[in-house]
């Protein structure tokens, strides 16, 4: 069976996007496992620390268990999301603990993000992982700049920020980055921002943002690694088309399924006798959008497998 990391390579090399799919809630993995499937898609399934803390994935047990009921490796494989070594409420985090937990459930590739971290520190927290994740043959994905959305309190006005370029991922510490840390996938800044997490904003439409391509493509040369668009949700899609030309290969996605999945709750017939079946209809739908009109992805699975055979 061709490797996860063997699939990352070759899509970009190829300039295929790689959806990652986030799972805030268990039910939600049927129907974006069969949307991936059906579209003849391949995506990874991930969930995050803040997402069994903050949601209701329950555990990182719980949702190897629910992935393994609607497993396909063709189309779907399981990625371990955000692993902070600082969280967004500023507590230290047994990262590598969480790391290992993973790796023991079957999880295919993990992050570690140590972007809250002074550069040196974010590179020896992610060599540590490295150590742990390739001993067992998995590959690691990290972050540098700062995508902003998780933290707590107001945003600034998004124009400001990018207009700044505050927290966009630095060309020659990514470059130091890639040469010294030992991950596998970067996670960069150029724009693009998470959706909110509070409770009280979880309703939000996100900002449309848009992204730096010019500083994107001058990361992808220095680095010369898939790169990985956290908070792909929100973002235009001549952008995000031009980031898979740009060296972008994975692109999280996480809000546009999250609220497709909880407005069909709130809205739907309270007489409805399967609520819960209801919004995983509604998340299929909104998957399947995705992948087809949206990333225009339909069929990427048989393309990457021929180009790893």
């Amino acid at each position: 069976m061709t490797t996860v990391a063997d699939i990352m390579k070759n899509a970009r090399r190829l300039g295929i996007g790689v959806p990652a799919f986030n799972i805030p809630y268990l039910p939600m993995m049927e129907p974006v496992c069969k949307a991936v499937a059906d579209a003849g898609s391949f995506a990874l399934i991930e969930v995050a620390r803040l997402e069994w803390m903050k949601f209701e994935s329950k555990s990182l047990a719980a949702v190897a268990e629910e992935f393994a009921r609607w497993q396909n490796p063709q189309h779907v494989r399981l990625h371990l999301d955000h692993v902070p070594v600082i969280d967004e409420d500023h507590a230290l985090v047994d990262y590598i603990a969480i790391i290992r937990e993973a790796i023991a459930l079957g999880y295919e590739s993990v992050m570690v993000d140590g972007s809250r971290l002074p550069l040196a520190d974010n590179i020896a927290a992610t060599a540590a992982v490295a150590d742990v994740a390739h001993a067992a043959g998995r590959p690691v994905e990290a972050e540098l700049g700062a995508v902003m959305g998780h933290e707590a309190g107001p945003m600034p006005p998004y124009e400001e920020l990018f207009a700044s370029g505050k927290g966009f991922t630095d060309v020659d510490e990514a470059r130091r980055f890639a040469q010294e840390s030992g991950c596998d996938w970067l996670s960069v800044a150029v724009g693009n921002i998470h959706g909110a997490i509070a409770a009280g904003a979880r309703d939000q439409k996100k900002v449309r943002a848009r992204l730096n391509l010019e500083r994107l493509e001058m990361l992808s040369e220095a680095t010369g690694i898939p790169l990985v668009l956290h908070g792909g949700s929100g973002i235009g899609q001549e952008y995000v088309l031009g980031a898979f030309r740009k060296g972008i290969t994975k692109v999280n996605v996480g809000t546009e399924i999250r609220q497709a999945y909880e407005q069909a709750l709130r809205q739907g017939d309270a007489g409805q006798a399967d609520m819960t079946g209801h919004a995983q209809e509604a998340v299929y739908r909104r998957t399947t959008e995705l992948l087809r009109d949206f990333f225009g992805i339909a069929g990427s699975a048989a393309a990457l497998t021929r180009a790893a055979a």
